[in-house]
This record gives structure tokens, sequence and C-alpha cells, in this order.
């Protein structure tokens, strides 16, 4: 093997990065519209690169994508906030697949308090509605 090669190798894999995390956490897989999302926290995490809960509700069990820990941690929705055991109502995007329970949370309430954890996006829901 050269090292030509060995560098032209590497530097495709560092090209390929941004792509790759792009497409992880963006927001291509979600469906345009905004929705609603309400059940029990069964884990939640506020850890990089984004947060992360599992939603119980009368459909199943949900996997849902917070923000990163900045705009998490920028709109006051931090760890001891919510717990597991806690009801919440969300709204935000579902995935773009209906069998596939993901949903990404723009705006999170719980315990009667609204946290917006992306503010910069236009949001067609209120909260609580």
């Amino acid at each position: 093997m050269t090292w030509g090669f060995t560098k032209a190798a590497l530097i495709a894999g560092l090209l390929a990065l941004p792509t790759a995390a792009l497409a992880h956490h963006g927001w291509n897989w979600t469906a345009d519209e905004e929705t609603r999302l309400s059940g029990t926290i069964r884990e939640i995490s506020f850890g990089n690169p984004h947060g992360h809960l599992t939603l119980e509700t009368e459909d199943g069990v949900w996997d849902v994508d917070l923000a990163p820990p900045s705009a998490n941690a920028a709109a006051g929705f931090v760890d001891g906030v919510a717990k597991p055991g806690d009801a919440v109502e969300m709204t935000g995007h579902r995935s773009k697949d209906p069998a596939d329970m993901r949903f990404k949370a723009e705006t999170i309430t719980v315990g009667g308090k609204t946290y917006d954890v992306y503010p910069g996006r236009e949001h067609s829901l209120q909260p609580g509605g």
C-alpha cells in the first residue's frame, strides 16, 4: 500500500463524516407536518450528540430525538426537569415512514412548563393545544 493511496483514503473518509452526521442528525427523515405526541417517559438522556427519550404512549413505544445539549440547556430543559414516569406532551415531527415510531421534538411540556428547544424553527402548532 502506498502513502498516496492511504492519504487519499483518509481524505475521502474525513470528507464523508459531515455528510454522515447531517444524515443522522438532520430533519430529512421527518415528515413536513408538525404533530403532537404525548405519553409517559420511560427513559431520558441529555448526552451528545443530542438528547433522547423513550416515550410510552397508547400506540406503543416511541424513540424521541431531542435537541443537542446546548439547545436543551438554553431552553432550560436540563437533567432533573423531566424523569422517567413523568407525563409529557410534545410538538414536533414524526418519521416520514408511518411504521417508524420515531419523533423529533421541538417543544416539550412537562410539569406544566413548556420548553422550546428549537426556538428558531417556525412552529405551526402551539404547545398544550
